[in-house]
């Protein structure tokens, strides 16, 4: 299995502490933001690579931070970085358009877990993984919002007895549920070919929530409600605000 870390995002909400710097490296707890991801991505047994896809503003600090996380890394779990070439907002990728272009680069054959760079979250990995085996089809993680949460803001999920995806829209204008798929995708290596065609299809290469709401129409897509909390970093408000609570709720799990 590999795991891929979505991180070639500008930002620009963010500015001025993302004008120098990629959002994934922000401190949290005197920790750059990619470090929870990745000490929770080395639980999964099968995980035998970290892919992170950088822009090329930042892929110079993305490769010194990985070459540090490398050195405390097993050798079977190594981080490297892969520069999807662009330079701003006007000519990137989006997130689907760089998961494609690290599966090509790499020629990546195997299942993948694929986390946004940006979400710091106490719900364990090995727990969801575990999941994803025993249902043995792709999978989201979702989560029931908190009342004060608006559901437009999100992707929402509809499900059925078993569990499996019945409906997913991203920021629906009417939502029909109050589940919310947050950006951690499992996906079996048979379904890789079908990203590339989702986006030769003319689909919206951007929110990485987009594929699963097209693909659950094809193929069965599990939904896994995980134990925790997930918490997106968008605006400055959001960043000063976990950057007090985070270190706390990551350690007891809970709010």
């Amino acid at each position: 299995m590999k795991g891929i870390l979505l991180a070639a995002g500008y930002a620009t909400r963010l500015y001025p502490l993302t004008k120098d710097r990629p959002k994934a490296l922000l401190p949290v707890g005197g920790r750059p933001i990619l470090d929870y991801i990745v000490d929770e991505m080395n639980t999964i047994p099968e995980l035998d690579q970290i892919v992170v896809i950088s822009n090329h503003r930042f892929a110079a600090q993305m490769q010194d931070w990985a070459h540090t996380r490398n050195g405390q890394q097993a050798p079977d779990k190594q981080i490297i970085v892969v520069d999807d070439m662009t330079t701003s907002d006007d000519d990137k990728l989006g997130a689907i358009g760089d998961i494609s272009f690290c599966i090509d680069e790499l020629g990546i054959d195997d299942d993948v877990v694929i986390i946004a760079g940006d979400n710091l979250f106490t719900y364990k990995l090995a727990d969801a993984w575990e999941a994803f085996r025993q249902r043995d089809s792709d999978m989201i993680l979702i989560q029931d919002l908190p009342p004060n949460e608006d559901p437009r803001r999100f992707a929402i999920v509809s499900t059925d007895e078993n569990g499996y995806v019945t409906d997913m829209v991203e920021k629906p204008k009417e939502p029909l549920s109050r589940l919310a798929a947050y950006a951690t995708y499992f996906y079996k290596r048979e379904t890789l070919p079908l990203i590339r065609e989702y986006l030769i299809s003319g689909n919206k290469p951007d929110a990485p929530g987009n594929f699963p709401a097209w693909l659950h129409k094809r193929q069965p897509v599990y939904a896994y409600e995980f134990q925790g909390v997930c918490i997106d970093i968008g605006t400055p408000e959001s960043y000063e605000d976990v950057r007090t609570t985070f270190p706390s709720v990551h350690d007891t799990g809970t709010v």
